[in-house]
Parts: C-alpha cells; sequence; structure tokens
C-alpha cells in the first residue's frame, strides 16, 4: 500500500514538473467511474449513431456499420472536473474530424457547435471546432480493450489533453458524453445536462473553469 502511494506521488511530481497537470488536480492511477443515471443496456441490433441538425443530409450509422468505419489510436491526459487527472490514456475510436474531411458529414456553413446525446437524455454541448480538434474521439475501446459499460459501452466521447499541443482547447472529461448516440449540429450554442446545472460552458483546464455557480 505504502509503496503504491509513494509511487503515485513521486509519478504526480513529475508530471506536474512536465507542465502537465492543471491547477487544482491531482494524479491518479485508477479510472474513477463518474456518471448520471443508470447504465443503459446495450442490443448490437437496435444500436445506432444518427447525426443531424445543420448537415447536408442526415447520416445514421448501425453498430456493425459504425464499426466498419476508419478508425484511429489516440493518448490523451485526462481531467476530471473533481480533480482527479489520469496521464497516458490510451482510446480508440472514430475521428469526428475524418468523417467530415471523408464526406460521410458535411456540415453547413451555418454549423457552429454540436450536442452530443447520450442515453437517459444526457447532453453535452462543444463548439464544432473544439470536437474537430485531433484531441476529441468517438471512443469504443480503452486501454486496448471495448469500453466496459461503466465508462461508456458501445460509444463514448472522449476529449483530453495531448501534451505540448497548447493549439488544442482541452476541456474537463465531462466534455466526452458517455454511451452516446446522437451527435446534432447547431447554429448556435445550447447547453448540456452539467451546464444547466451551473457547469462551466467552456470548461477550459488550465483556466478552472469548473462551476459559473452553486446552489
Amino acid at each position: 500500500m505504502l509503496k503504491r502511494i509513494l509511487g503515485r506521488s513521486e509519478e504526480e511530481k513529475k508530471i506536474r514538473e512536465q507542465g502537465r497537470l492543471p491547477p487544482g488536480q491531482s494524479l491518479t492511477q485508477k479510472f474513477p467511474v463518474l456518471h448520471y443515471g443508470a447504465v443503459p443496456t446495450f442490443d448490437p441490433l437496435t444500436w445506432n449513431l444518427k447525426a443531424w441538425g445543420e448537415i447536408e443530409e442526415k447520416v445514421e450509422w448501425s453498430w456493425d456499420e459504425f464499426q466498419a468505419l476508419p478508425r484511429i489510436k489516440l493518448k490523451l491526459d485526462i481531467h476530471c472536473v473533481t480533480r482527479w487527472s489520469k496521464v497516458d490514456t490510451e482510446w480508440e475510436g472514430v475521428s469526428l474530424a475524418s468523417l467530415i474531411n471523408s464526406g460521410m458529414i458535411t456540415p453547413k456553413p451555418s454549423a457552429k457547435f454540436i450536442l452530443q446525446h447520450c442515453e437517459n437524455g444526457f447532453t453535452v454541448n462543444l463548439p464544432l471546432e473544439v470536437a474537430l480538434g485531433e484531441n476529441f474521439l468517438l471512443a469504443t475501446h480503452f486501454d486496448g480493450e471495448p469500453l466496459t459499460a461503466e465508462h461508456g459501452h458501445p460509444l463514448r466521447g472522449v476529449i483530453g489533453a495531448i501534451p505540448g499541443r497548447d493549439d488544442l482547447m482541452a476541456p474537463y472529461f465531462w466534455k466526452g458524453g458517455k454511451w452516446l448516440r446522437g451527435l446534432e449540429f447547431m447554429v448556435e450554442d445550447r447547453r448540456g445536462f452539467w451546464e444547466q446545472a451551473g457547469y462551466h460552458n467552456e470548461a477550459d483546464i488550465w483556466k478552472e473553469q469548473r462551476m459559473v455557480y452553486s446552489w
């Protein structure tokens, strides 16, 4: 136990010295489970992912169709608004930018934001330019294995920080929605579940944009 604690403390000091630990964050070697509502049931025969709104044509993928899309792997430092951080996490999935660059989704010029629609009515918003960054992924795998149910199986949005990439805006981890089912492209911003409850709309990890107000 003591060896594990000392090892985590040494790693945290190293990561902090590298400038990879945002203000107010502590390093964890675990992967805490945090979400709103019950874990939904996944049925691959009925599951689908839809994209609609300010795009030229509505798109829908079945589970088999989504699995056949081009995939990438991504390494991220992730930072939760509850003050834990986990570094060098490995994800695999589909890049939203690749879907747009390949013409599978064609946003209209008016599209400036997306709203991630998830199971249980959960939603979370992002500027489209942030969702098109290299640090946002529609993820199906974590650490070489399919996502567990508690972490968003079969599909979740994932966003974090890529060390050394100061050009990419890095929000807190809640800005990637678990159990993702839809992407709505929008002209104007519309706040998601936690944003409506008082969480900061931009959620920049380096500015400690956690809450706008508290009850």
